[in-house]
């Protein structure tokens, strides 16, 4: 009888796989630099491994990333995310039984490979179904797994078996999740059929959609995702060393704030997606821009901690909207045959930026100071209101 009732109406809980889809892609997210400190020890592998190591993931992710727009098309979106869980799985598996450097290695295939595909897989699903409030959602349900694996491995880390343990807990809740989109294949069928509500700031006067994934849009589109999520972990990264060595903050301090950081993000995106659909998406955008360029000018004027807190603050609640508001907007802006490409290139180059601009952030903090960071977040967060701007031109409806 419970299946029955489930079965005639399978878009509504298939709202609640996705979601857990987009958590289990969050769980491995961070669980690498919890873990590193007694890994590479316990491993024999040399402490500045870590870098090439999420290196090689992120250039396996953003690979099947752009690959997603010929996957979308010879598969279905549930047998692409049961198969990519399956794959992360088996990943996380390996590297609780590592024994050296190769090990990595080898589960990093798996892992990178099988993130990118779910990740542009159900973001475009999402993207061309479902309202903009789901799209917030789901991302701040990537939010919660990317905070609760963390805490699994450090919550492991003073056992016997120490990180090991942790990862074969993630790896088994991954394998659960691949049982679960097992079963509920015949609900991707039964999601909403009918074109998604175009917002009020696109227009609604008609005339086809005529962006293609190679246009100035498409490129630029690609390119915000790389600024914001380069900017997002960059200012993530420092915030702890920042406050301690500029602003005197203690650890305990540091972490909180570096702490609510991301917990503002989340947060801010669960609230975003109950307003998204009154306010425009759009609009609730171009604010969120605002207030983080707000958020970026505090960090980087102020003088005490409580300011310069307040203004990462300010910068998580601006960045929440930004990333999952734009991924929504692909169908409204591109060529129906073109979308599942577009958010392809657009998770692809999120991955891209998210290494590269770390990375320079780490020469320029070598080489002048931390207190290079807040300049590149004011910058890096000017340079993404102007990139957005520009796109939301070319792609106005008359």
């Amino acid at each position: 009888m419970v299946n029955d009732k489930m079965s005639k109406r399978p878009g509504r809980y298939l709202l609640g796989v996705i979601y857990l889809g987009f958590f289990s892609l969050g769980l491995p997210d961070g669980t690498l630099g919890v873990a590193w400190p007694a890994m590479h020890t316990g491993l024999g592998i040399p402490v500045g491994m870590a870098g090439p190591l999420l290196l090689w993931v992120t250039l396996l992710a953003a690979g099947s990333s752009v690959a997603s727009g010929v996957i979308g098309r010879r598969f279905a979106v549930g047998p692409v995310a049961t198969v990519s869980c399956a794959m992360t799985g088996v990943g996380l598996l390996v590297i609780s039984q590592a024994q050296g450097l190769g090990w990595l290695v080898a589960a990093a295939v798996p892992l990178g490979l099988g993130a990118g595909a779910v990740d542009a897989g159900l973001n475009g699903f999402v993207a061309r179904q479902y309202e903009a409030r789901h799209m917030n959602w789901l991302h701040a349900f990537w939010g919660v797994g990317a905070t609760s694996g963390p805490l699994v491995i450090a919550s492991c880390l003073s056992g016997a078996e120490g990180w090991r343990w942790g990862y074969v807990i993630i790896a088994v809740v991954q394998l659960s999740l691949v049982g679960l989109f097992a079963a509920t294949l015949g609900w991707w069928s039964g999601a909403p059929k009918s074109p998604k509500v175009v917002d009020d700031e696109v227009g609604r006067s008609g005339g086809e959609l005529r962006w293609g994934p190679n246009s100035e849009a498409g490129i630029l589109s690609a390119g915000i995702f790389a600024i914001y999520v380069g900017v997002e972990i960059t200012v993530g990264l420092w915030i702890a060393t920042h406050l301690v060595e500029l602003r005197g903050a203690s650890l305990a301090v540091a972490g909180f704030v570096a702490t609510g950081y991301f917990g503002s993000i989340t947060l801010g995106r669960i609230l975003v997606g109950l307003v998204a659909g009154r306010w425009g998406n759009r609009r609730v955008m171009g604010g969120g821009v605002m207030l983080a360029v707000v958020g970026a000018v505090l960090f980087l004027v102020a003088d005490s901690v409580s300011g310069a807190s307040l203004g990462v603050i300010l910068m998580g609640w601006g960045f929440a909207p930004i990333y999952p508001g734009h991924m929504y907007e692909a169908p409204n802006r591109f060529a129906p045959e073109a979308v599942q490409t577009v958010i392809g290139r657009q998770t692809a180059s999120s991955y891209i930026g998210g290494a590269a601009l770390p990375a320079i952030s780490g020469w320029l903090v070598q080489e002048w100071s931390v207190s290079s960071v807040p300049w590149i977040a004011l910058g890096g967060t000017v340079l993404l209101g102007l990139v957005i701007w520009r796109v939301n031109r070319l792609t106005a409806r008359k």
